[in-house]
């Protein structure tokens, strides 16, 4: 695609072209995905409308991606993509949430300084374009952790019984990558790591996101103190509320990581569905603030092809994109810590191969098109085939957000979010 040279504006000038170049590496050629759907919109939209040189916007966002090539850190043999049926290929991003616990930021209860990933998400893509999955991996799983290298070369040996999120702490992304791939036999197409701090701006420049509270939130401690009701968070309230452990869901990560979910699930219905996309101001504070909190792989961090492989992506309704945790339940030898279910093989045995999940396995689903106790619930019905809501009530196939299915009203309390 070639660039549409800038015209001079007799009223607006045209800003010196300014690049910001953070880690960048030139990516190798070959086909690329994303779920970035919003940014062939932007460039266009802000391009006609404001008079901004389409170059400069295009050059000054790319800029604020960093990208990380971890090749030379993956050590062993990688699980083989799995050929399937379908227009396209199945895309699996590995979504690691990114944070330190310095002063304030301490809401949740960590202590130690440097980096961790707490939030861990797999979304897979189908071939067809026409369903989304995210699956939530719980930090406090006992599992066994591959061999790593960190980014100087250190090799990290192989341990057993570790909780998932030390792999992170260890070696980075790479070795939650290696850990991940080891356990589940899903070969990993992308990984996009979010700062948190920079997903508070996200969320600002959509004006917020929906949510219900069943009760009130006083953690004046932390600076946060929300009554009952529904409504629209922003700045650090909406932070410290995907973030809090012990003033809701009563320390249970479990429903942290639910919270999360609705909390995203929210968040895209407002992207989608609200007048995000027709509002160039708050598209380009959306995609200054997502592009500058973003670090991905090399394939990934161009954003023409995440603009030009999002497009993929229009087909998938709101209804389609849901979100559950892998089967889990309590370690029988601690039980402050979690393993999973033989269930869980099962989820990951089915999107390796790009099948629907089944009624079975979509337990506790929260999909984007009817987030709990908001607006966006209130054409919700109930199932009327005959299975409980907690069940689902369909396998992935293309509907109404009525006949999605829900997490039940036990799981959706127990993570501090309304029924």
């Amino acid at each position: 695609m070639s660039t549409p040279t800038p015209t001079p504006s007799a009223e607006v000038a045209t800003p010196e072209p300014r690049v910001t170049r953070r880690g960048k590496r030139r990516a190798k050629r070959r086909r690329t995905h994303t779920v970035a759907k919003v940014l062939v919109s932007t460039l266009v939209v802000l391009g006609l409308v404001t008079g901004l040189s389409v170059t400069y916007l295009y050059r000054h966002l790319n800029g604020n991606l960093t990208v990380m090539d971890i090749d030379d850190q993956l050590v062993g043999d990688r699980p083989d993509k799995v050929e399937v049926t379908g227009p396209q290929e199945p895309l699996n991003v590995l979504v690691m949430g990114s944070d330190t616990r310095e002063g304030a930021n301490n809401i949740d209860g960590l202590t130690g300084g440097g980096e961790r990933s707490d939030t861990t998400l797999l979304l897979h893509f189908s071939a067809d374009r026409e369903r989304a999955y995210g699956v939530s991996i719980p930090r406090d799983s006992m599992v066994d952790r591959p061999e790593c290298r960190t980014e100087d070369g250190t090799t990290t040996p192989a341990a057993s019984y570790q909780m998932w999120n030390v792999a992170y702490q260890l070696a980075g992304p790479a070795c939650t990558i290696q850990q991940f791939e080891a356990l589940t036999g899903i070969r990993l197409d992308h990984f996009v790591v979010v700062d948190f701090t920079g997903f508070q701006d996200m969320v600002d420049a959509v004006g917020g996101v929906e949510v219900c509270i069943p009760e009130d939130i006083d953690d004046r401690a932390h600076g946060m103190y929300l009554e009952a009701g529904t409504r629209k968070l922003e700045g650090i309230q909406a932070l410290n509320y995907v973030r809090q452990r012990y003033a809701l869901s009563g320390g249970s990560d479990i429903g942290r990581m639910k919270r999360q979910q609705a909390f995203i699930a929210s968040m895209v219905n407002t992207v989608v569905s609200s007048n995000t996309l027709a509002r160039p101001d708050r598209l380009l504070g959306f995609l200054e603030a997502a592009t500058e909190s973003l670090t991905l792989d090399e394939d990934l961090g161009n954003l023409w092809e995440l603009a030009k492989l999002g497009y993929e992506f229009r087909g998938i309704g709101l209804d389609n994109v849901q979100f559950i945790t892998i089967p889990n339940k309590v370690d029988p030898n601690d039980p402050n810590r979690l393993v999973w279910k033989r269930q869980a093989d099962v989820v990951w045995n089915r999107l390796k191969n790009d099948e629907p999940l089944t009624k079975r396995l979509q337990t506790d689903v929260i999909s984007a098109a009817r987030i709990p106790g908001t607006s966006s619930d209130e054409a919700s019905e109930a199932p009327d085939d005959g299975e409980t809501a907690s069940q689902g009530g369909g396998s992935g196939a293309k509907g109404s957000g009525g006949n999605a299915p829900t997490a039940s009203d036990e799981a959706l309390a127990a993570a501090g979010l309304c029924t």
